[in-house]
């Protein structure tokens, strides 16, 4: 099996076009084997390139632990660049030609919340930095989705004890769920390997959540580490960076534009209150080979 190995803002993901590679198998197992970081290649996901009715292409992402995510704004820039570079936008089958070459800079993709809309930024004959439309945040508790009785919408402040810590969330979905905690003191201090993964799977989360822990720096830039739902902690987070900045903005804390700064690299967001929310970053292929067959 022909594999790529993408990183963008150091989350970094391995792509299999299944347009003329494998069409079906075990994704969630095969996830789980090629994302280990001693026994696999190594990867916080896997992303599979799949023909589309409504879009360009279909992306579909597994997550390290072998769960299906519905998106990822870093996959979905690494998928991009895959995508326009290897010529795949509109090949059905190996005999079938693409409808567009590799000098196209945009595509549409269908994930599991909907087709998002993407650009590509050329340095010389590369794709160095890619913008994904993410699409319109939710608020409503059953679209994030959150259990319990929620009295104000959008949620910027619910109170919820960990280990006798308590945390001030803001939730939302950017098509899938994300918890945001501010903080007064450098992120670093924060005990995330403790706290993520009871955030992550606290009850009240019926699918899970990411977790986010942030400081404004200013009205332009805000500092950020990730808890990722079937993941843990990665260097970068393309849909936690938006999360994040849409809570910021509803609090009043940042202007319509910021710079996410995450372990990885600088991601910035813009958003008007109003539309749909773009993030913009770099991405790189880190290498190409080949997963034996038998290895999963």
């Amino acid at each position: 099996m022909k594999i790529s190995k993408l990183q963008a803002t150091g989350n970094d993901f391995i792509l299999v076009d299944t347009l003329t590679g494998p069409g079906e198998g075990d994704w969630g197992e095969l996830a789980r084997a090629m994302c280990d970081r001693h026994f696999g290649i190594g990867a916080d996901g896997l992303i599979l390139v799949q023909d589309s009715t409504i879009a360009d292409l279909k992306m579909r992402i597994f997550n390290s632990d072998g769960s299906e995510a519905e998106v990822s704004g870093n996959g979905l820039r690494c998928f991009a660049r895959y995508a326009i570079e290897k010529g795949l936008i509109g090949k059905i089958s190996s005999q079938a030609e693409p409808r567009c070459n590799r000098g196209n800079r945009s595509l549409t993709i269908e994930t599991l919340p909907g087709v998002r809309k993407v650009k590509a930024y050329m340095s010389g004959n590369k794709i160095n930095r890619v913008e994904v439309n993410m699409g319109l945040p939710q608020f409503q508790p059953e679209h994030i989705p959150v259990k319990g009785k929620v009295d104000i919408i959008p949620i910027l402040d619910y109170p919820l004890v960990i280990n006798g810590k308590e945390l001030t969330l803001a939730l939302l979905s950017m098509g899938n769920p994300h918890a945001v905690s501010f903080l007064s003191r450098p992120i670093a201090d924060f005990p995330l390997a403790e706290l993520g993964p009871k955030v992550e799977r606290h009850p009240m989360f019926p699918q899970r959540t990411n977790f986010e822990v942030a400081r404004v720096l200013s009205r332009v830039k805000i500092e950020a580490r990730v808890w990722e739902r079937g993941v843990g902690e990665t260097l970068a987070c393309g849909s936690g960076a938006c999360a994040i900045a849409v809570a910021a903005q509803l609090l009043d804390y940042v202007e319509p534009q910021v710079d996410i700064i995450l372990k990885g690299g600088t991601l910035t967001i813009s958003w008007d209150r109003v539309g749909e929310v773009l993030l913009t970053g770099p991405v790189e292929e880190v290498f190409t080979g080949e997963w034996l067959e038998g290895k999963s």
